[in-house]
Formats: C-alpha cells, structure tokens, sequence
C-alpha cells in the first residue's frame, strides 16, 4: 500500500491535510470548505472554469483572493448577463485593479459566456456536460499529475465547441475542484468527507 504520509501536512490544529494549502489562512479554508466538493450548479461551474483559465501562468492563490472583486466585476458569473458584454465592458475591465488585466482572458470570458449558452442548450446544462467527463476509476494520487484523458478530452470537446482558455491542464484544475475526481490524498481529513459528498452525489444527465 503507497504511504501517502510525506505529502499531508498537518497544522497547528493538528488536521492533517493535502500538502499544497502550506500554511495560508486562505488556501486551508479553500482546502476545507470547497476543494473537490460536488456540485451540478452551472453559475458555479461557468465561474469556476472561468476563473480556472484567469489562474493560467499564474497561481490559484493569487485568483483566490481575487475571487470577489472578480464576481463583482462579472456580475457573479451570469452567463446571460457576461455574454452581453461589449467592447466598452472589456476596457472597463481592463482599468479593474481587482483583476487580472489580461485582455485575452476577459475577452475569453465573454466567449466563454456565449458558448456556454449554447453547450446548454445542447446538453440540457453545463452540468451534464461536464460531468460526463467523471472518469471510471479512482485517481491514482500522483502529485505530477496535472492532465488526464478525460481532461483532455473535455478539454478538445470544449474547444471543438469554440471554447477557449480551457487547456487539458486547466480542464483538470476544474475537475479536481468541483469533485468530478476526488484528489484529496488518503490520510487528509477531507478524503472521506468528499468520498461521502461524491457518493450521495446525483449525477445530472
């Protein structure tokens, strides 16, 4: 049996957790209270991958404490509302301190937000969508691993439907937070709680 003890951190609460919250105030109730939790909301779906491709080059923590000024600069996430976004909203944006400034991202949001309208329309909800991706087994629980096979396919089916900030590194990034896979290591004080979470979990489709 792999000894996954090396990679738990336990703090000063005495929780043993995943290695990669250290010891931010932050990324422990991160840690806690969201990482790999379950969910079929769209707006929280729509968010998170939004803010997924925001992360790219740079480090969660970093969009994590921006998290707020970014649900208020886009409006919480609303897909309808997003995809109206204009010209004028993009260099609003870009003059936002609270952000990340990149014109790239915020234009891919905006896209992002027309697309996902549609891929509801096609699939019922971006719910069904993404989490027909779950895959059969059990993670292996190898900290190097930052792309699978299912992510690279929701990843290629995203783009395929013009999606765009959506690499295979970043589909699993999403996957790992909204519980599609649970990568909480054995021995974190979160594994089983999630385990119960994914199990009493009602899959859309």
């Amino acid at each position: 049996m792999t000894d996954y003890t090396p990679r738990l951190l336990t703090g000063e609460d005495g929780v043993p957790r995943c290695w990669w919250c250290g010891e931010h105030a932050d990324y422990i109730a991160y840690h806690d209270d969201e990482w790999g939790v379950p969910t079929a909301n769209d707006q929280r779906l729509f968010e998170k991958i939004c803010l997924e491709g925001f992360q790219s080059g740079l480090s969660w923590l970093t969009i994590l404490r921006k998290r707020d000024n970014f649900r208020k600069a886009f409006i919480e996430f609303d897909v309808e509302t997003v995809a109206r976004f204009r010209n004028s909203s993009v260099e609003r944006l870009l003059k936002d301190a609270g952000i990340v400034r990149h014109r790239g991202k915020i234009e891919s949001t905006i896209n992002n937000a027309k697309r996902a309208i549609e891929l509801a329309d096609e699939f019922g909800s971006l719910a069904a969508f993404f989490w027909q991706f779950e895959p059969d087994a059990h993670p292996t629980f190898d900290a190097k691993v930052s792309i699978t096979a299912e992510s690279t396919l929701m990843s290629k089916e995203l783009k395929k439907r013009g999606w765009s900030f959506v690499g295979p590194t970043t589909a699993y990034a999403f996957m790992q937070s909204l519980g599609i896979v649970n990568d909480h290591l054995p021995g974190c004080a979160s594994f089983e709680t999630i385990e119960t979470a994914r199990h009493k979990f009602k899959r859309p489709c």
